[in-house]
C-alpha cells in the first residue's frame, strides 16, 4: 500500500500547494510514482499543473458524491525526463461538498474508501487539503496515514499550529487513531529575517524531531512557477527553490525507510 500523506494547515499562503505539487515532482523525479488528490476546493494543484479546470468532466468531486470510481478521475501530468504524476482534480462544485456529504451516512470515511477501493502500484499519495478545518480536511485526516504541515516562518505562526494541533488530537481520538505528524516543513524562510530565525527556533523548541531539516526559503521562481502551469523543476531547476524542494523529497523516503537514486536535474 502506498504511503498517504495529507498536506494541511488550515492557515492559507503557507506555501502549501506549492509544496503538494513541488514534493510530488521531486519524488517522481526519484523514481517514485505518486498520486495527488486535491481536495482543495480552489483548485491550485490541478492549475498549478497548467490544467483547465473548465475542461474538467470527472473530478475528485465526482468521487466523493459516489457517482464514479477514484481511477476514473485520474489525469496524466508530463514532466520533463519522461517522469508522469497522476492526479484526481478539483473542481469550484468540491466548495459545496460539504453541505452535500453533511446527510451521508460515515461521511467521514468516504474518501479512505475510495483509496482503498481503487488505489494499487503507488509509492506516495500526497493530498492537498483546504485552508480551513471542514469535512473535506476531516476526510483527509481520516484517510491519511500522516500530516505533513508546512509553516510559513511568521510572527503568528504557532498559533495557528496550536488550533491545528487540536483538531488532529480529536481526530486521532475519534476516527483516525494511527494517524501521524510526518513533519513540520518551514517555508518561505528568509535568512536576512530575524523573525523567521525567531519563529523557526520557536517551532523547533516545540515539535523537536518533527521539524523537517529541509527549509523551503523565499524564492522568487517558486512564487512564478504555478502562472506557467509548472512544477519548480520544469520552470527552472537551477534555482534555490528546486534545490530545495528535491532535497525535501529526499528526506521523506529517507524518513519512511525507501531508497532512492542521486538525481541531477537537467
Amino acid at each position: 500500500m502506498p504511503k498517504t500523506i495529507a498536506i494541511v494547515n488550515q492557515k492559507g499562503g503557507v506555501g502549501k500547494t506549492t509544496t503538494v505539487i513541488n514534493l510530488a515532482a521531486g519524488l517522481s523525479l526519484l523514481g517514485k510514482k505518486i498520486l495527488i488528490l486535491d481536495l482543495d476546493p480552489q483548485g491550485n494543484s490541478t492549475s498549478g499543473f497548467g490544467i483547465d479546470k473548465s475542461l474538467i468532466t470527472k473530478s475528485i468531486y465526482n468521487v466523493l458524491l459516489n457517482e464514479i470510481d477514484l481511477k476514473e478521475s485520474f489525469k496524466t501530468i508530463e514532466l520533463k525526463e519522461n517522469k508522469k504524476i497522476t492526479l484526481s482534480p478539483s473542481v469550484g462544485d468540491l466548495s459545496g461538498a460539504d453541505i452535500e456529504l453533511s446527510g451521508i451516512e460515515d461521511r467521514e470515511w468516504i474518501l479512505k474508501k475510495a483509496i482503498i477501493d481503487n488505489i494499487d502500484g503507488y509509492d506516495f499519495i500526497l493530498i492537498d487539503c483546504p485552508p480551513s478545518l471542514s469535512l473535506l480536511t476531516i476526510n483527509a485526516f481520516t484517510a491519511a496515514d500522516s500530516l505533513l504541515i508546512p509553516v510559513q516562518c511568521e510572527f503568528f505562526a504557532m498559533e495557528g499550529l496550536a488550533q491545528l494541533n487540536k483538531t488532529i488530537e480529536l481526530i486521532i481520538n475519534r476516527l483516525n487513531p494511527s494517524l501521524e505528524i510526518e513533519g513540520l516543513l518551514l517555508t518561505m524562510y528568509d535568512t536576512r529575517n530575524n523573525i523567521c530565525k525567531t519563529v523557526a527556533s520557536e517551532v523547533k523548541e516545540f515539535f523537536k524531531d518533527k521539524v523537517l531539516k529541509t527549509l523551503i526559503p523565499k524564492n522568487v521562481k517558486l512564487a512564478e512557477s504555478p502562472s506557467f502551469g509548472k512544477c519548480i523543476f520544469d520552470y527552472d531547476h537551477s534555482c534555490l527553490g528546486a534545490t530545495s524542494y528535491l532535497e525535501l523529497s529526499k528526506e521523506l523516503i529517507s524518513r519512511n525507510g525507501g531508497t532512492f537514486i542521486e538525481k541531477i536535474v537537467r
